[in-house]
């Protein structure tokens, strides 16, 4: 079941698009149905006052009104000086970017032509039932009831459908290439997606704009009636990019369909079908489990671990082992105990685990993705993310992560984009536990993570997507992205999962 939550405490969260203030970077945590999410931690809330009292100022200056200054050129740069305000120096801003937007152009034409490669996208089927879904949709009548909204608005489902996120993806962001995702469920409505609409959204994509701009998963659910057979029919009909697993089954609450990798009669299987169609990344969900798992997961956790990653990887070595989420154990983390830990010791539960494994096993086929990982953390507590990545990096190698940002949920990705375009690597982690620093924004190992190391592994050439430079190819989304402009198009600011209000009443503990 997804919709598991207590109704007291279902109740108090509302819907991201409709109750946050539209900000460039979401100064709240949005849930993507999987966790409930805490409200803004106080830093969290002195940055969202920060913006709004530097936008206050600046705006009437540059003679718009503050969320046209938002939306604008410095948006970006006022956001992370509020973060750096509320949380020590954790991002690079210029000195004139908040408030000069030629300042603020300049400095983004460093990092415009930068390459970018999001290997976790998600949208929601048109035909989903949004009191199924009603973690992914923002809780729809619960918001309309507290904004006076008629109850059953389509807001919050229309922004986690297609066309939104079209918009969101493409025209509001510098991605250049993005990868659809989706996830089982025990039940058949339960599916975001079916194997067949991710493969019917690239056609759709690709045709529009001319060029391999979407590509896709496969979603594969061990153990579900006729599973192997829907391997072998989506290999000879469909031409998946890749394979997508959650080995704790239902990600939303109880499942009868939980398996390791290293299952020889479960998994293995399923691998050597994988190979045989010449499908090597295999994409595996770890880790992000709710603080409450027990309660509404019960039975999750050993199959949420990454100790079952190695053996896998030892034994399929021609496979690319893509860990999802890094492995971060406890979303909406980091908790006081997880921060005091990684200060002391350099480690966060399973992200550690996961960086070690090369050593242990003697192999090199295992990659994280930090899609949401990276989101929450950069939010929550951006220290703890810099080591986060320093940890990845050191063990798997700067060659070995990936960019993902579990958007349409949290609305248009670039600020993810920005954030890691920013983040740096504070001085005394770095000496104390040995972590590479990231360069600047247009470092290799920025540009890497962002897009330059995943390409290949779905036969992406980077070379191909050269903003606008193509030696004679039409760009047709350079094209779509002008002509957007243009017409006045701008970035919404909005996100789409849930999130607890600032003001909340409920009881519920900060981020």
């Amino acid at each position: 079941m997804v919709n598991l939550l207590p109704a007291h405490i279902r109740d108090a969260y509302v819907g991201a698009e409709l109750a946050l203030a539209a900000t460039p970077v979401p100064f709240s945590l949005i849930s993507n149905g999987e966790y409930t999410p805490k409200r803004p931690s106080p830093a969290l809330r002195r940055a969202k006052s920060a913006l709004f009292e530097k936008a206050s100022e600046t705006a009437p200056r540059h003679g718009v009104d503050v969320q046209s200054f938002l939306s604008g050129p410095c948006g970006f740069a006022a956001s992370f000086s509020a973060m750096n305000a509320a949380f020590g120096d954790s991002f690079a801003v210029g000195a004139s970017e908040a408030e000069d937007a030629d300042a603020a152009r300049a400095a983004r034409e460093a990092v415009v032509r930068q390459f970018v490669f999001d290997d976790q996208v998600h949208f929601l089927r048109d035909d989903a039932d949004p009191e199924f879904f009603k973690p992914l949709t923002g809780m729809i009548d619960i918001a309309a009831d507290i904004l006076n909204l008629p109850r059953g608005s389509e807001t919050a489902v229309d922004g986690i459908k297609f066309e939104n996120f079209l918009k969101e993806i493409y025209l509001d962001s510098d991605t250049d290439v993005a990868l659809l995702s989706g996830a089982p469920s025990d039940q058949p409505e339960g599916w975001m997606l079916t194997n067949d609409m991710m493969a019917a959204a690239r056609a759709a994509v690709n045709a529009v704009v001319g060029e391999r701009r979407l590509l896709t998963h496969a979603v594969f659910s061990p153990m579900h009636p006729g599973w192997l057979d829907e391997i072998d029919r989506v290999h000879e009909t469909l031409s998946p990019d890749g394979w997508k697993g959650y080995a704790v089954g239902e990600p939303f609450g109880p499942s009868e369909y939980r398996w390791r990798l290293d299952d020889e009669k479960v998994a293995y299987p399923a691998f050597e079908k994988f190979l045989k169609a010449g499908v090597r990344n295999i994409c595996v969900h770890k880790g992000l489990l709710p603080e409450d798992a027990e309660a509404f997961m019960p039975g999750a956790e050993p199959f949420a671990k990454v100790n079952d990653v190695g053996q896998a990887a030892k034994d399929w070595p021609d496979l690319n082992f893509i860990i999802y989420h890094a492995g971060y154990r406890t979303i909406p983390g980091p908790t006081e105990r997880e921060v005091d830990a990684f200060e002391t010791s350099g480690r966060i539960d399973w992200v550690s685990d996961l960086a070690e494994i090369p050593e242990q096993y003697g192999v090199s086929n295992v990659y994280a993705d930090i899609g949401a990982a990276f989101a929450f953390t950069v939010l929550t507590h951006p220290r703890l993310c810099a080591g986060m990545i320093g940890i990845l990096a050191k063990g798997l190698g700067p060659d070995h992560i990936f960019w993902g940002t579990d958007s349409v949920w949290y609305g248009s990705p670039q600020w993810q984009i920005e954030a890691f375009r920013r983040l740096k690597m504070p001085a005394d982690l770095a000496k104390k536990h040995g972590f590479a620093d990231f360069g600047d924004e247009a470092s290799p190992f920025r540009s890497g993570v962002l897009g330059l190391n995943a390409a290949p592994f779905y036969g992406v050439d980077a070379a191909d997507y050269s903003k606008g430079e193509k030696a004679g190819k039409f760009d047709q989304l350079a094209e779509m992205r002008a002509r957007y402009d243009a017409a006045g198009g701008r970035r919404t600011n909005l996100a789409f999962g849930y999130a607890a209000p600032a003001d909340d009443e409920a009881g519920l503990s900060d981020a």
